[in-house]
């Protein structure tokens, strides 16, 4: 039996039922710089040059397994050898019983697996680093994307606006020489109507066939009008031209207020009403703010997914709803501003369906989306969070009631 115990690479030991050794194998005897496996026989932990806590843990453990009758299997921990050095053990106690079944001792088989344990933690390690940089790689990419998203929305705003500033230029400055010039018309018409009075029957006939009097009651209102057309085309120009302003290397004073404002003008489209859904009522209840010091079109960015997320979650509840049933201004978008606690705090609200919560658990999820393919691409709102909390050091948080709503509240430091 010796033979074969010294025969296998573990440590292989057995005590009495007061803890004292009876014999081992040549392995242990050779981890404790024994001449031969007999030297150890009578003697116990505390003669193993162990500490006295050390060798009182090994005796409770031999106790325990004694007193209870069952086998302490695969136990892994961290032992120091009597030169000091740190190792891990596995480590196997079972009971010794004799013909009759009676336990008188302990079996005590242990395996350094020291090399083990470093590789997996070396595994492990490397599982982070992977980790990381996997969630560095996503990051990077959802970078990449709104840089390419915003690049290219910011160069078709722009344009846009830079075309259309033109001739609104043109419209506006001709506007008051023409209101001159009518007034000059209409001035050297009544003069005509002075001096040659009464007109001749072919003038009478044709100032009643072209209603004089109702042209030169409506063409100033016709001209005023198109002033009024005129001024609501720049308001979209500015604010084209406000949601496409390019960010610099470092933030910038910002009018949180103009930003929203540019934003639902891009987005204005899909607020009126349509075959699917009815008109979408914007509320704005604004407080008073400071500039803030920020990425002005990352910002952007973050208001156009959140109020383009709203628009939609109102369009998925008016599905399968007849017009007629739904009540004026039922649909709301209500977007609040406020100052505290020294953080610039905007609130979008909508009474939608709401998020369940199984949605509620992914929605910052990367890549994940409720939407059908072609439409969403999972990144809105993960680059949102990105935006707010990661470039701006702010909070982005949301609160949602099934068949109430959704509200996003997004605070960043002022």
């Amino acid at each position: 039996m010796q033979l074969v115990f010294d025969t296998i690479p573990h440590w292989v030991a057995w005590k009495d039922i007061n803890s004292v050794f009876l014999g081992c194998n040549q392995s242990f005897a050779d981890e404790l710089n024994l001449s031969s496996p007999d030297e150890i026989v009578g003697k116990t932990n505390y003669d193993l040059h162990r500490s006295k806590e050390e060798s009182y843990w090994f005796r409770m453990s031999d106790q325990r397994v004694m007193e209870s009758g069952q086998a302490e299997l695969h136990i892994v921990e961290q032992l120091r050898r009597p030169d000091g050095e740190q190792i891990w053990m596995d480590t196997s106690k079972l009971p010794l019983r004799d013909a009759n079944g009676t336990i008188f001792g302990v079996l005590f088989v242990a395996e350094d697996i020291t090399e083990r344990q470093q590789a997996q933690q070396e595994l492990k390690q490397q599982k982070q680093n992977l980790e990381q940089a996997l969630v560095e790689l996503q990051r990077t990419q959802m970078q990449l994307v709104q840089n390419e998203k915003m690049s290219a929305l910011g160069n078709l705003v722009a344009g846009v606006a830079h075309e259309i500033n033109n001739p609104i230029g043109f419209l506006s400055g001709n506007i008051q020489p023409a209101l001159d010039y009518i007034k000059d018309i209409f001035s050297l018409i009544d003069l005509y109507q002075q001096e040659y009075s009464p007109p001749s029957p072919v003038i009478q006939q044709e100032m009643e066939a072209i209603e004089l009097d109702y042209i030169r009651e409506d063409l100033p209102k016709l001209v005023g009008s198109m002033r009024e057309g005129v001024k609501r085309i720049r308001d979209v120009s500015t604010s084209l031209r406000t949601f496409s302003r390019a960010d610099s290397d470092r933030p910038v004073a910002c009018n949180i207020h103009d930003s929203i404002d540019s934003t639902i003008w891009i987005l204005k489209h899909r607020l009126k009403a349509s075959e699917t859904c009815p008109e979408i009522q914007v509320i704005k209840e604004y407080g008073q703010l400071p500039l803030v010091e920020c990425f002005v079109g990352q910002l952007n960015q973050v208001f156009m997914n959140i109020l383009a997320n709203a628009i939609d979650a109102l369009e998925e509840s008016s599905t399968g709803h007849n017009f007629a049933d739904i009540p004026a201004n039922l649909y709301q978008i209500r977007i609040t501003t406020s100052l505290e606690n020294n953080c610039v705090q905007i609130i979008i609200a909508d009474n939608g369906k709401g998020i369940n919560e199984e949605v509620k658990q992914k929605i910052f999820n990367h890549l994940f989306t409720t939407k059908a393919v072609g439409k969403g691409t999972g990144l809105g709102l993960a680059i949102t969070r990105q935006i707010v909390e990661e470039v701006h050091g702010g909070k982005l948080s949301f609160h949602s009631v099934l068949g109430e709503g959704t509200k996003f509240i997004i605070r960043i430091p002022a």
